[in-house]
């Protein structure tokens, strides 16, 4: 996260379609604003490596992937499931879901990452992630996440 103004961790299931409808937006808005301090993580949930591999094909993804989990029996005992259950997302599988983070206001040395993130519970709505982002990277950006 180090050099970056905001961090999008994305959670995805290889295999769900929405997902599938969500990951050529991710892959837009990271190259539209990577080079102004925009990252995204990708964490893949519930889907063997292979899986994850497959479905970005030979060139691969276009920002880092890490899998978390690799069958859909490991769903409750995954960090993902509890964040979710934290954030009120009922949803079965949760695929996809996104963390918007500040790396400036993070504290990789605390208990806790960081006090305050946006979430959105499944998938991005492609005109109003793009406004955010670009608030959130503008410098004259004031936009407070809600909290619960």
């Amino acid at each position: 996260m180090q050099g970056k103004k905001l961090v999008m961790v994305l959670y995805f299931a290889p295999w769900c379609p929405n997902w599938r409808n969500e990951a050529p937006v991710a892959a837009s808005l990271y190259d539209k604003y990577k080079s102004q301090g925009f990252e995204i993580v990708g964490v893949s949930e519930y889907g063997a490596r292979d899986d994850t591999r497959n479905f970005f094909g030979p060139t691969g993804p276009p920002y880092p992937v890490v899998v978390e989990s690799e069958t859909r029996e490991d769903r409750e005992k995954t960090p993902h499931f509890g964040y979710r259950q934290l954030t009120g997302d009922t949803r079965k599988w949760g695929s996809p879901w996104n963390i918007f983070l500040e790396p400036s206001k993070c504290d990789p040395s605390a208990d806790m990452l960081t006090e305050k993130a946006w979430i959105v519970n499944g998938e991005l709505i492609e005109a109003e992630v793009d406004k955010f982002i670009h608030d959130r990277l503008a410098a004259n950006a004031v936009i407070t996440p809600c909290k619960q």
